[in-house]
């Protein structure tokens, strides 16, 4: 088990470096965590939602995600408030207390089962925990920590995350809180996110392992440009953020707006790894500036964070950008719900105090929250008639388009309105019948999916940029990158640091492997 001494610390991809390291030495694995608190998820191959990073770790393992690798998923809808998903679909809609309360007594039962599935199927289970073991208030319903590890003997190594400062001090001061039987169980330390000489280093790494009696397993470098995919949202907070009077010139400007429930934000990683494309996450609405494209994302709370856009002068910054005729306004899942005129919440699902709401306006929309989630992953193609601005490559009709949906809400065309928009892509889930989904603008400016993940489809990716690019008098880029095979390649490359810098001979000991 892989636990950290706080949050965001390495821990997700450091797991996911492990168990691509045992797949290499020919070991079957599976990534494992209990509990997950996270608003970028994952949907299995059977329509059901995971946190993202399990999702991720799967891949590194080269199998399918199922959910006994995330069997308890919490999504905070707004403050103190979390919807709870249990095994991939949602449970109810709980208060932090509730969940404490009501539910956790009785979590141990499914996370065993499911732990014990996966152990039985595969060689090594990477366990990851959450946040800190040290979180005295929580610790006596522990069930992703050091609880779990007692359960099942597993051997824990504690990382922490020397670049944010106090290294020794979290990994000392984490030991001090937990109590003897735990203590006993962490067998080594990793530090991780080091930038330096290690020799100037190594006294302080002395003095840790005489003062704890635990070894130091490795010292992980600071690995520049890692693009796997991130859990949560306080990954955002690393990610250099140009201001607007700063984005590029010469290139492709496009401002995320991130809300305060912003999720699956991962859908814009691609971009970012573009030539001289700039993705940039905007939280107030000075920022936004005149960009090339503005991205309304993926929320949990639709409805919240439509409200904050307003709140924050979001929504006249966009009506005074949107007056150049070549800015493009997108919506997706959350974000394409806001751009249309209507969002009703009549069970209060999203917001008890707001049955109706009004939304954007761009496209003729009405959307209506239920109480059944949609999960599902999709495949299918751009329509013929689709509006989108795209680069249509000779001999090519259509492009093939992917990805996965996760929402509650239901949105149709308002009666009367068809003419003013066109569906965009022709998709069907495994054993469905294919229907149109999305829409946009006859000119299309202005444009929503519900389908994540849109963009991490290649050709469709290239051809929507060269697009933008022809109108701004930019080169076309004959060529994109493969998501998957980069995938594949950061993959290898975390995994070959820390074999490099990790002494896997005593993990392969704590594994009972030598």
């Amino acid at each position: 088990m892989l636990q950290g001494t706080a949050s965001d610390v390495g821990k997700s991809v450091l797991t996911a470096a492990l168990c691509r390291i045992f797949v290499q030495d020919g070991f079957r694995t599976a990534p494992f965590k209990s509990q997950n608190m996270a608003l970028n998820s994952y949907v299995t191959a059977d329509g059901k939602e995971i946190g993202r990073a399990q999702g991720m770790q799967a891949e590194a393992c080269g199998i399918e995600a199922t959910t006994d690798m995330n069997p308890i998923l919490i999504k905070p809808t707004h403050d103190m408030h979390s919807q709870i998903v249990v095994h991939g679909r949602p449970l109810a809609n709980m208060s932090a207390a509730d969940y404490r309360s009501r539910y956790l007594p009785t979590a141990k039962a499914t996370v065993m089962e499911a732990l014990e599935r996966l152990r039985s199927a595969y060689d090594i289970v990477v366990m990851e925990g959450a946040g800190s073991p040290a979180e005295i208030n929580l610790k006596d319903r522990d069930i992703v920590n050091m609880n779990l590890a007692g359960w099942v003997e597993a051997p824990v190594v504690l990382a922490a995350d020397i670049d944010r400062g106090g290294v020794f001090a979290f990994l000392v001061g984490t030991l001090e809180l937990l109590e003897p039987h735990e203590r006993a169980r962490v067998k080594g330390f990793i530090i991780n996110k080091f930038r330096g000489d290690l020799s100037l280093l190594q006294p302080g790494l002395d003095w840790l392992e005489e003062r704890t009696g635990i070894p130091v397993l490795g010292v992980i470098p600071y690995i520049h440009d890692l693009r796997l995919e991130a859990e949560d949202s306080v990954a955002l907070e690393e990610r250099k953020q140009p201001a607007a009077e700063k984005a590029p010139s010469g290139g492709i400007d496009i401002a995320v707006i991130r809300t305060p429930r912003i999720s699956n934000f991962t859908d814009f990683d691609p971009l970012g790894g573009e030539a001289g494309v700039s993705v940039r996450f905007v939280s107030r609405s000075a920022e936004l500036g005149q960009p090339d494209v503005i991205v309304l994302p993926g929320t949990k709370n639709t409805i919240g964070d439509l409200t904050f856009i307003r709140e924050q002068g979001f929504d006249a910054a966009i009506a005074e950008a949107m007056r150049s005729e070549t800015v493009q306004l997108i919506g997706i899942c959350g974000g394409y719900q806001m751009l249309g005129k209507t969002l009703s919440d009549p069970a209060g699902l999203e917001n008890p105090h707001a049955a109706e709401i009004e939304g954007l306006g761009y496209l003729p929309l009405a959307t209506v929250f239920a109480e059944d989630k949609r999960t599902v992953r999709v495949s299918g193609q751009v329509l013929p008639e689709c509006p989108l601005r795209l680069e249509r490559d000779p001999g090519r009709e259509s492009f093939t388009v992917e990805g996965y949906e996760i929402h509650m809400g239901r949105t149709a065309v308002l009666e009367g309105d068809h003419l003013k928009v066109k569906p965009l892509f022709q998709i069907h889930e495994s054993g469905g019948e294919p229907k149109a989904e999305g829409c946009g603008t006859a000119s299309g400016r202005v444009w929503g999916t519900y389908v994540h993940g849109i963009f991490h489809n290649d050709g469709f990716r290239r051809s929507w940029l060269n697009a933008i690019r022809a109108a701004k008098g930019l080169r076309r880029e004959a060529e994109t990158f493969s998501v998957q095979a980069l995938k594949e390649r950061e993959f290898d490359r975390v995994a070959d640091t820390v074999r490099r810098h990790v002494r896997m001979d005593e993990i392969y000991r704590l594994l009972g492997m030598k």
